[in-house]
């Protein structure tokens, strides 16, 4: 799969929200955003993305929207409720984020059963041909790049730090990245991987009990 054309390949970007690393096991997310990308730009007729609730509180903090506090997520629908929409979106796909580590990290506890094929990093892409620059963030990226018009022509009501918004910059910014790669030719979703893949952690132990139990069997 990873070793065709990047543009051909099956890349969604994705972008979540959450209550903050601060809260360690008790991390939850508030918002999802899951754009797919077609020969290498984003599909926003094919976007899905919604709002969650945790099941709790959530105590307001700076890099939280206020959109995503308190009351406003007591009608949004559980994390049960869409589990199979995130698995069917992004299930055996290659999923672009922008430090893509942090939201893989959360996506791997919520829900465990996720199995992407692979997981491509913008800002360790950036990194990668600029190994010299300091940690870049999302919207200066974009401003870098005078994508953020363009973001804002397809995501019309949204703003940075809501997840539709950042997972379609994310998209958005993947192509501009590879176009300054030094190299004549377009890599391949691999080679992408090669040079900004984040590591796709060991299942967790209950998932991998349980198959070794089928296995068994």
């Amino acid at each position: 799969m990873t070793a065709q054309p990047w543009t051909t390949a099956p890349l969604v970007a994705l972008d979540l929200e959450g209550t903050g690393g601060q809260d360690r096991d008790r991390e939850q997310i508030l918002e999802i955003a899951i754009v797919p990308l077609d020969n290498g730009f984003p599909n926003l007729a094919a976007a899905w993305d919604s709002t969650v609730n945790p099941g709790r509180a959530v105590a307001p903090r700076p890099w939280i929207s206020r959109d995503l506090t308190g009351n406003r997520l007591a009608t949004a629908p559980t994390l049960d409720d869409i589990q199979a929409e995130i698995l069917d979106r992004l299930d055996r796909r290659i999923i672009v984020g922008h430090n893509i580590g942090v939201d893989w990290r959360l996506l791997h506890r919520h829900p465990p059963q996720v199995q992407p094929a692979a997981l491509i990093d913008t800002a360790r892409l950036y990194r990668h041909f600029n190994p010299a620059c300091q940690r870049w963030n999302l919207v200066r990226l974009l401003e870098k790049y005078a994508l953020n018009a363009q973001v804002a022509q397809l995501v019309p009501t949204g703003r940075p730090h809501r997840a539709l918004w950042d997972a379609v910059g994310a998209a958005l910014l993947l192509p501009a990245l590879v176009e300054d790669l030094p190299a004549t030719t377009t890599p391949t979703a691999q080679e992408l991987v090669e040079m900004a893949g984040i590591r796709i952690q060991d299942k967790p132990p209950h998932l991998a009990k349980a198959e070794q139990i089928a296995l068994d069997v």
